[in-house]
């Protein structure tokens, strides 16, 4: 069989409906009980789920939501403090850049918009730190509204099951989202199930390593699978390296001063690193992104 192209229309062996309610259906029985997913979750609390979910699995993100829900219940709580306190706070869940987004998008969010998340779609965009991704996301999964969301998982699902290929693309592409739009269900309610079933098949079964294929809802429609799973033939897929790159030095560096809750000496700084000049390289980036604030020479702290 010939994988379909994501530049036609999508070609499933059943029709749509059937295929949002399989999806569905397999989505209610399997899912994952998830706090930010219970119907008594805020907007608030959506939002800062999906800034910690980016690039980080779930099971890490879990303490750290509780923690940030229980200190910051609301944007208004986190705007009132410094931006640092969001760095600290953030621990150890990686790209801390997050961090300082979330908290100018609470910042916006307070000033702007009374202290309450948005519920349009482009007023949601135009905050600090949220993309198209992260607006789509809140939009549907708080409000309930009909987006297309579309993250890693997602383009995998529909890459296998709708293109015939084992991967997606490096990058998404506009035929991606011509897909995406033309599956997406017509009901506002069905279209956000739909979004967030879709990412957990793809999170839970059609993994990117070692997919589940006997368990999954569209194992018979699936137009990899009836093509016979043919391997990637794409540009290699790169694994992220973490042992010795600026990024664990940054690492490194941010959790002295998150312990430090006051002004760091260049010294305490220089004793988690031997490389003098990888050591300097990443804490210059720390300062370039505004994660660190050089107090005066030599003396460096949190951003206040």
């Amino acid at each position: 069989m010939t994988a379909i192209t994501l530049t036609e229309a999508p070609a499933l062996p059943m029709p749509l409906p059937l295929l949002h309610s399989t999806v569905i259906d397999w989505y209610e029985a399997s899912k994952r009980d998830l706090p930010w997913r219970t119907p008594d979750a805020t907007p608030w609390a959506v939002m800062v789920s999906e800034f910690m979910l980016q690039q980080t699995p779930v099971k890490r993100v879990l303490p750290a939501w509780r923690a940030w829900l229980t200190r910051w219940p609301a944007p208004a709580d986190l705007a009132a403090e410094a931006p640092g306190e969001a760095v600290r706070m953030w621990g150890r869940l990686g790209y801390p850049r997050r961090a300082l987004r979330l908290h100018a998008a609470a910042v916006a969010i307070t000033e702007e918009h009374g202290g309450e998340v948005p519920d349009d779609h482009a007023t949601l965009l135009s905050l600090p730190g949220v993309g198209e991704y992260t607006a789509a996301a809140v939009a549907s999964f708080a409000f309930r509204q009909r987006h297309v969301v579309l993250d890693t998982n997602v383009r995998r699902v529909f890459a296998r099951a709708v293109t015939g290929v084992e991967y997606p693309a490096t990058a998404t592409t506009a035929a991606e989202r011509r897909t995406a739009t033309a599956l997406l269900p017509e009901d506002a309610g069905t279209a956000a199930t739909w979004a967030v079933g879709v990412m957990e098949l793809g999170a839970l079964v059609c993994t990117a390593r070692g997919p589940e294929c006997g368990d999954c809802p569209l194992f018979t429609a699936c137009a990899w699978q009836r093509a016979g799973r043919p391997p990637y033939e794409g540009p290699a897929r790169r694994g992220q390296t973490y042992e010795g790159t600026d990024r664990q030095v940054r690492g490194k560096l941010l959790a002295v001063l998150r312990e430090a809750h006051g002004t760091v000496p260049q010294a305490r700084l220089d004793a988690v690193w031997p490389d003098a000049v990888q050591r300097a390289r990443a804490l210059d980036g720390l300062v370039a992104d505004g994660l660190v604030e050089p107090v005066e020479q030599g003396v460096y702290r949190l951003p206040q």
